[in-house]
């Protein structure tokens, strides 16, 4: 395989942060129902009201694994990139109602890991987006 450099830079860190997602998954579903549970009891005192935070709570894991699973594959990178993005920008918020700042500035790291992806994406490969049309 001859990649540059910035190639697999790109393509590592792809990985690197769709096995950091999967994992959301692959950690939290065996307990599920704590893990809302858990979410509810946290929110409770916040202005966000239940009928959100459970379902939430209940999709945020599965919508995880298949942003990372997408990134794992390097398929759909650029919409999964952007559905990263949306998905730490709703972490943020809550971290934020919360006023859990040391996770906020964990949340913005993650962010701009993102970011560097999105804004490189050009130099993506080893993924299936190069077997197809779509990038």
């Amino acid at each position: 395989m001859n990649l540059t450099n910035a190639q697999w830079a790109f393509v590592t860190s792809r990985w690197l942060l769709g096995v950091a997602f999967l994992s959301h998954l692959l950690v939290r579903a065996p307990k599920l129902a704590a893990f809302q549970a858990g979410l509810l009891k946290q929110f409770a005192g916040t202005v966000l009201p239940v009928a959100l935070v459970g379902p939430y709570a209940l999709a945020l894991p599965f919508v995880e694994g298949a942003i990372g699973a997408l990134l794992l594959l390097g398929l759909f990178t650029r919409p999964a990139l952007v559905a990263a993005m949306l998905v730490l920008t709703s972490l943020v918020l809550g971290s934020s109602l919360l006023e859990q700042w040391a996770t906020v500035g964990t949340q913005l790291l993650y962010g701009l890991y993102v970011f560097a992806l999105l804004l490189h994406v050009q130099h993506n490969r080893l993924g299936l987006d190069r077997v197809g049309r779509y990038r």
